[in-house]
């Protein structure tokens, strides 16, 4: 792959796995540009909170929305970007999840997945995919540690199930390269080591560099 015509890195992984943190570091040592994830002004999610029945859908289309105009942004744009969670995310583990636990009914989830499909096959797949991989015990210490208020209550079942979707998800990933980084031996955050193992696989996978 000419070096020029990488444009789009997605960072993939459970709450707590370190997309942000990989991403950041990442972007720094490429100059990519870091995309991330606008929770501040999502106007769903304070009401999803209060009757998840009731704006699963709703919440899930506006995710799907603004992760498909990111990657449209990239398909335009002249910049290299790396993007913090990615529109596969929504549709094969948070929207799943959410139909399973009875907080979408099966009509709203098949009209959500159909479109996804259709608007999957109009966008890109990004040049290398990064998946974070972790032990829920490792997810539980990291969102313990960075502390924020929202995510105290994550029940470890939930994350647990979350988990599964995403380790079925990237067994069945076959729409691009596919780097796993195992976040319970790789400690990247803290560790410059580590982190150079993560770059020199990233140059291999994108430069064929050994």
């Amino acid at each position: 792959m000419a070096k020029n015509k990488i444009k789009h890195i997605a960072i993939a992984g459970n709450i707590g796995a370190g997309k942000t943190t990989l991403t950041e570091m990442l972007s720094k040592h490429y100059k990519w540009i870091p995309q991330y994830e606008d929770v501040e002004h999502n106007p769903y999610l304070s009401d999803f909170y209060d009757d998840m029945p009731r704006w699963s859908f709703n919440l899930q289309v506006y995710f799907l929305h603004s992760r498909l105009k990111q990657l449209v942004d990239i398909q335009h744009g002249k910049d290299t970007v790396i993007q913090d969670r990615t529109i596969y995310e929504d549709a094969h583990i948070f929207a799943p999840n959410l139909y399973e636990m009875g907080l979408m009914t099966k009509r709203d989830f098949d009209n959500y997945f159909n479109f996804f499909e259709t608007l999957k096959s109009m966008v890109k797949p990004p040049d290398l995919l990064i998946y974070l991989q972790a032990s829920v015990p490792t997810l539980v210490a990291q969102i313990q540690k960075r502390g924020r208020e929202y995510e105290e209550n994550i029940r470890l079942d939930y994350l647990k199930r979350l988990n599964e979707f995403y380790n079925t998800w990237i067994e069945k990933y076959k729409d691009g390269p596919l780097l796993i980084i195992d976040v319970d031996k790789n400690k990247f955050p803290e560790n410059d080591e580590h982190l150079g193992e993560i770059i020199s696989r990233v140059d291999s996978e994108l430069y064929g560099l050994f």
